[in-house]
């Protein structure tokens, strides 16, 4: 199994110094990698406390926060901090209001070795464990997600026949408006449509990926020939609900592996039931086209806390459990992919309900989203929230 596509640390390097530059000005060079004024580094950066603060638990919507030890953090020594500081740099765009105070430090240690990354942590932060509002430790659960890589082109043509749409005139929030199969039958549905195409792909099975997906990169033929990639960003659906079609194959008795992997081989099995299996799938999502410069290329797209996010350091989470914007300990064991890292919440999604619930970001193309097709296993969290400071 390929494991996602993560940024390369030179990359996180050029990115970390650009909004660096951007946010704060320069350090003197012996200030570079220094610890914020008032955080004293601890005597052994490696020895990890193993008595629980005295901060009470905490409610947070349907969650518990129990405090613990940071030695309960399971491979919390071994983490790749800098990747996750890409993250929280993009976090420190748009943070909440207990993490505001902490955004320069974040950026001015963007600069700095994982160590007194790790150090800062120990110091500024406090883990709880996220436990279900009735008490207990929860068997929570880890799926992911990704954004689809594919060929489109401009104008139909040469098998490229099923379109991506803008949000079309007159669509109105929380009204129904046609559904997939009278989009795909009705001239009247298809009227209202024309002109709204933003691109073709050549397989209609994909196409409601993306949609479920909520966006993708798209390499687009222009009808000059040139090639250029797009990104095509969630901008509205067609107020139905989102009916999963691997549920319904499981209650047809036709699966028992409901991955998308195993949807496809149904697909390759049953052709002539292409649009039988679609049509289950009443919501249609509309998208706006954005252009993909090279930064933009190294980031997903945004998330719900409006920021762009990091392949394998971005989670959607329950915000009524987690905020937006929050540091979050993940650990999950299972036979897709082990998992013991830093993230950051900055997105949530309509199945992601619960205390101990997360959608990881798994980046793009082919890898990721063989990983996103496969991956439900056990996870555990825990929130990093700041401390009360003197």
């Amino acid at each position: 199994m390929a494991l996602p596509l993560f940024l390369k640390r030179t990359l996180v390097g050029l990115v970390a110094a650009v909004l660096l530059a951007c946010a704060t000005p320069p350090s003197p060079p012996a200030d570079r990698g220094a610890l914020p004024v008032g955080v004293p580094p601890p005597a052994t950066p490696w020895a990890l406390p193993d008595t629980v603060a005295s901060s009470p638990a905490l409610l947070r919507g349907n969650s518990r926060w129990q405090p613990v030890a940071w030695s309960e953090l399971p491979g919390f020594e071994n983490d790749a901090l800098f990747e996750a500081w890409n993250a929280w740099l993009k976090s420190c765009e748009r943070p909440g209001p207990m993490f505001a105070p902490l955004c320069p430090e974040v950026r001015r240690l963007s600069i700095g070795t994982e160590s007194e990354q790790r150090q800062w942590l120990l110091a500024r932060l406090q883990p709880y464990r996220v436990e279900p509002l009735q008490g207990g430790v929860e068997a929570g659960l880890l799926t992911a997600y990704f954004e689809p890589e594919l060929q489109g082109r401009r104008l139909p043509g040469a098998g490229f026949s099923f379109p991506l749409y803008r949000v079309p005139t007159g669509l109105k929030a929380r009204q129904p408006w046609f559904s997939r199969q009278e989009i795909d039958t009705q001239a009247s549905a298809q009227d209202a449509l024309r002109g709204r195409e933003i691109v073709y792909l050549n397989d209609p099975v994909q196409a409601m990926v993306l949609q479920i997906q909520g966006s993708g990169r798209i390499r687009v033929t222009e009808p000059d020939g040139s090639v250029r990639l797009v990104r095509l960003a969630y901008a509205g659906h067609n107020g139905h609900p989102y009916q999963s079609v691997g549920r319904w194959l499981l209650d047809q008795g036709e699966l028992r592996d409901a991955s998308w992997p195993g949807i496809q081989a149904w697909l390759l099995r049953n052709p002539q039931r292409v649009n039988e299996l679609l049509w289950r799938n009443p919501r249609v999502v509309f998208f706006k086209e954005e252009a993909l410069g090279d930064l933009d290329a190294a980031f997903g797209p945004k998330g719900a806390q409006g920021v762009p996010l990091t392949p394998g350091r971005s989670i959607a989470v329950d915000p009524q459990s987690i905020p937006y914007g929050t540091p979050v300990w993940l650990a999950s064991t299972g036979p897709q992919i082990a998992l013991q890292r830093l993230v950051l919440a900055q997105d949530t999604g309509s199945a992601i309900r619960g205390a101990v619930r997360a959608d990881y970001f798994a980046g793009w193309g082919d890898a990721a989203g063989e990983l996103a097709g496969r991956l439900k296993q056990p996870l555990q969290l825990w929130v990093l929230w700041p401390k009360a400071q003197p």
